[in-house]
């Protein structure tokens, strides 16, 4: 199996998932609302309904990702190929945009992307810059890494503010330590990947930030993908760009 869905089925759309059940969807719901850098929701379920008519239509969310992780009391407790066994009535699923679908325009312009270039998942680090909370969900922002050389760093914020709805431009370029990160060669998600000393990391809003919170609100049951490993769409990416 591929470790990470970067660069897979170019030209469509990717989602980061979030399934909880339903007494906790309404405060998960406000959290995205209130964090729409990290947590853009681009499809949302009925209670129960394993299906998304707006993101594909036979899309199964039960088995269409290659690897999800089940938490029970903020603790990964598997990480399976489909949760046929783990489904239940009452989970909503939040499918959030993913960075994967602004790296197509990127790549379109010439900027490489180190994580593609050697086929590894791209870097995801825990920060120190707090989310708004919303009932039992509070945490800190996860961001993505890209080491990019300082002219393509410029080009890569005029290019992906076009894409609110996956994360859109970055919240921090530069400094790794201004935004709690004590090492970058060690990520808490991913795997880590050289910054050449003419390039500067370039870090964007994450959407694995929804593992950290479920983490932290410790729970008792939901399902999210693995990270790096996500749900891909019937939706283009050229779709979401606003202009």
């Amino acid at each position: 199996m591929a470790t990470t869905t970067a660069g897979v089925a170019n030209g469509y759309v990717q989602g980061n998932l979030a399934i909880l059940p339903e007494k906790f969807a309404s405060a998960f719901h406000r959290f995205c609302q209130l964090n729409p850098k990290p947590c853009p929701i681009i499809g949302m379920s009925d209670v129960g309904d394993p299906g998304i008519p707006a993101l594909g239509l036979d899309l199964d969310i039960r088995t269409d990702v290659p690897r999800y992780r089940v938490w029970r009391d903020g603790e990964v407790a598997e990480e399976p190929t489909d949760v046929m066994s783990h489904w239940r009535d009452d989970l909503v699923t939040f499918v959030l945009g993913c960075s994967y679908s602004f790296e197509e325009a990127l790549m379109q312009e010439g900027i490489p992307l180190r994580h593609v270039e050697r086929k590894v998942r791209v870097p995801m680090y825990r920060t120190n810059i707090a989310c708004s909370p919303a009932g039992p969900f509070a945490g800190p922002m996860v961001v993505s890494m890209r080491p990019l050389k300082p002219a393509d760093a410029i080009r890569a914020v005029q290019i992906t503010s076009r894409f609110p709805a996956v994360h859109g431009a970055p919240v921090h370029l530069g400094h790794p330590h201004a935004i709690g990160i004590a090492d970058i060669a060690k990520p808490d998600y991913g795997d880590p990947v050289p910054v050449a000393e003419d390039e500067i990391p370039v870090f964007w809003a994450c959407g694995v930030t929804p593992q950290s919170v479920i983490a932290a609100a410790k729970i008792p049951f939901a399902i999210t993908h693995a990270p790096g490993l996500m749900l891909v769409t019937d939706l283009q990416n050229k779709q979401l760009a606003v202009i």
